[in-house]
């Protein structure tokens, strides 16, 4: 819900031609620099974000309750606000960040992959692509940075028939993300709209999928 408030609101801004209240709100929810962004910049921003948000806000804790109950979905989110806090490659952060960042890579792994499938199955649900985002996963996922972040970009992109990634600046500092999808459709605020929505289908996929996961190890045990 929380995703879902702050993508709609940019998205609102957006339609109403307020570029600079689009770029402070969107600098709420991204780490990147906002100031010169346009609108096709603040789209993707957001949709990157509500993207891999849906694994490690959604998905990830759901599966971590589904097979280890409260105590693993209070281990996932700590080692997801670690990663969160010092996950950075800085002077600072660079030992005890790195291993943050490798806990929250190996805890993701797995969700993020099934977080792809269900933005598939999502995808055909509402009548997007679902054929391109399996074609652009295939062919894009492993291009992130990320081990695990290519896994819920790539899909949206497929299905939207958008190209997310490109050139993102952190400080002082202007880094190339390798991109995931095609631009066969200029970004704009109505693929916030869209991108919400696969949130939302993935969402109740995901409850779907850790209730029988729950069932199964609850039958075993």
């Amino acid at each position: 819900r929380s995703l879902a408030t702050a993508g709609l609101e940019i998205a609102n801004l957006l339609r109403r031609k307020k570029l600079e209240q689009a770029r402070k709100r969107v600098g709420y929810i991204v780490g990147r620099k906002t100031s010169d962004l346009d609108e096709g910049e603040i789209t993707r921003a957001t949709v990157e974000t509500v993207a891999e948000n849906t694994v490690d806000g959604i998905i990830a804790p759901l599966l971590f309750f589904a097979c280890f109950g409260s105590l693993g979905a209070i281990f996932y989110r700590t080692v997801n606000t670690l990663d969160s806090m010092l996950g950075y490659k800085n002077d600072r952060y660079i030992y005890f960040g790195r291993v943050a960042a490798r806990l929250d890579d190996i805890a993701n792994y797995i969700p993020a992959r099934i977080t792809a499938v269900l933005f598939v199955l999502g995808a055909a649900i509402l009548g997007h692509d679902w054929r391109r985002a399996v074609r652009i996963t295939v062919r894009d996922a492993h291009k992130h940075p990320s081990p695990n972040g290519g896994y819920a970009e790539a899909p949206v992109a497929g299905a939207l028939h958008i190209r997310l990634g490109g050139y993102n600046t952190y400080g002082e500092t202007t880094s190339f993300r390798a991109y995931m999808g095609d631009p066969v459709r200029p970004l704009k605020a109505y693929h916030i709209m869209k991108t919400i929505g696969l949130m939302y289908i993935c969402t109740l996929l995901g409850l779907v999928l850790s209730m029988v996961v729950s069932k199964v190890i609850l039958s075993l045990f």
